[in-house]
């Protein structure tokens, strides 16, 4: 009878005592949340399936389980990612609210796991900031993040930033064909000073345009690479200049805020970069593979109007941070037992 019993690969259960501790942890978590004005949204685990792969859900089609509705008739999803609602919700529901904090928490369904042996369920705990387009609520966000992966029992992680929008001004100039700007993004992605040069060669790119991104490359460490950059590209272009400021001020909040917080900066990350607009940031903890919690600046949907509604947010798998925080402590078993 065992193997009628078996989970999916990718599916967990919490049992006790650790399913006490993560609903502990939830709770402090929204505890947190609330305390720092954030409205709790539900959002249904099961919507159409366009309304899903909208605005910042646009890259999670292969990700998104599908079925049909019997009652309707019409392409069902079960939701893969929590920010698409959000952001859908904001539009919906606060669309006359300038400024609306939303949190969540609950689980996602994946058709594949993002990393080998990765769940294919995560629980997802998230904040999302519309209608503030002032660095102020990048860096709120980011002081969010760190919290949650505290209160999870997550020691010792450290921080990645970034800044897409150094890298889409550079794309900008050079006019690129949307096949040209994908392989591009992959050869950042990858480090490959050859590659780039070979494509450069082959596409007869502008050198100036091709310099700057080999650049881009090798502009990542600790928080003087930042005063490389401005050395090294040309800060005279608003879009790289402000960039670079923002970096800059998101940099020295960290410091103020969490001075034992290692930093790392890296100018060619582009995590998210087909939704995200500006700052991005990661958090990794020693010993793993990927990262723990990620977050960045995007444009959300704005009511039924087309236009658009700058956001930023982060979001993290709850499960995950247990398990860290449990083999950091030694004290506790891992937080949910897979079959």
């Amino acid at each position: 009878m065992t193997r009628f019993w078996m989970l999916p690969d990718g599916v967990e259960e919490a049992l006790p005592p650790v399913s006490w501790w993560l609903e502990d942890v939830r709770r402090a978590l929204l505890d947190h949340y609330r305390e720092r004005s954030y409205e709790l949204i539900f959002p249904p685990l099961i919507e159409y399936l366009d309304t899903l792969l909208t605005g910042t859900g646009s890259d999670l089609e292969s990700q998104t389980f599908k079925l049909t509705d019997p009652v309707g008739g019409r392409l069902l999803g079960l939701r893969a990612d929590m920010t698409p609602q959000a952001s859908r919700i904001a539009a919906r529901h606060f669309a006359e609210v300038p400024v609306v904090r939303l949190c969540y928490l609950g689980t996602v369904l994946r058709a594949r796991p993002d990393s080998l042996g990765g769940s294919r369920a995560p629980r997802q705990v998230g904040c999302e900031i519309f209608g503030e387009a002032d660095l102020s609520a990048d860096l709120e966000i980011l002081g969010l993040m760190l919290d949650t992966i505290r209160l999870a029992g997550v020691r010792d992680a450290h921080i990645d930033l970034g800044h897409v929008g150094i890298y889409r001004a550079l794309a900008a100039q050079l006019g690129l064909a949307a096949d040209d700007e994908t392989a591009i993004f992959d050869i950042l992605q990858r480090k490959s000073q050859p590659d780039l040069r070979d494509f450069a060669s082959a596409k007869g790119l502008e050198p100036a345009v091709t310099r700057d991104l080999s650049t881009l490359m090798e502009l990542n460490g600790d928080v003087t690479v930042l005063q490389r950059a401005r050395q090294m590209l040309d800060v005279s272009k608003p879009a790289i200049g402000e960039a670079l400021m923002a970096l800059e001020r998101a940099a020295d909040e960290l410091q103020r805020t969490a001075p034992n917080t290692p930093l790392h900066v890296d100018l060619g990350e582009l995590r998210g970069y087909r939704y995200q607009t500006g700052l991005v940031f990661a958090a990794f903890a020693p010993g793993h593979g990927r990262d723990i919690a990620r977050g960045g600046r995007f444009e959300g949907v704005a009511g039924g109007t087309g236009k658009t509604r700058t956001a930023t947010g982060f979001s993290a798998d709850l499960n995950e941070l247990l398990h860290l925080g449990a083999a950091q402590s030694a004290a506790t078993p891992p937080a949910v037992a897979a079959q």
